[in-house]
């Protein structure tokens, strides 16, 4: 089993993979290609996806039972002890803060100690 999906790809190479493949929704293909033939079609998506992102899940034998690529994804696949994860940079990573910086001057999250006397019951 193959299944490759495209985002904001070409539509001449959506109608180049319908040669080969079935698509089941807008830019999601699927189908059982031989492993020459998915290698093929891999390249050519990989070529002519200009601004567009891919990716690529197949069957295999691993201890998964799948396997997939990523083109132009800021999401990476990445081996763990065997295991194929998905890398997904953080955005919202924490910076290091200086007392007289603009973040430092952000208010703390969390509740409040209204809210926590509303939720919790106070003394009245």
């Amino acid at each position: 089993m193959t299944v490759i999906v495209l985002t904001n790809c070409p539509v001449g190479l959506r109608g180049f993979l319908t040669r080969w493949l079935l698509e089941i929704s807008p830019g999601v293909f699927l189908g059982a290609p031989s492993t020459r033939i998915r290698d093929l079609l891999w390249a050519e998506v990989r070529e002519y996806a200009g601004q567009g992102r891919a990716l690529l899940a197949y069957q295999t034998d691993n201890e998964q039972g799948y396997a997939f690529e990523t083109h132009d994804h800021t999401w990476h696949p990445t081996d763990h002890e065997g295991l194929t994860l998905i890398h997904r940079p953080n955005a919202h990573a924490p910076q290091a803060e200086s007392p007289g910086s603009a973040a430092a001057d952000v208010p703390r999250q969390g509740w409040s100690k209204a809210s926590k006397r509303r939720r919790f019951g106070g003394g009245r």
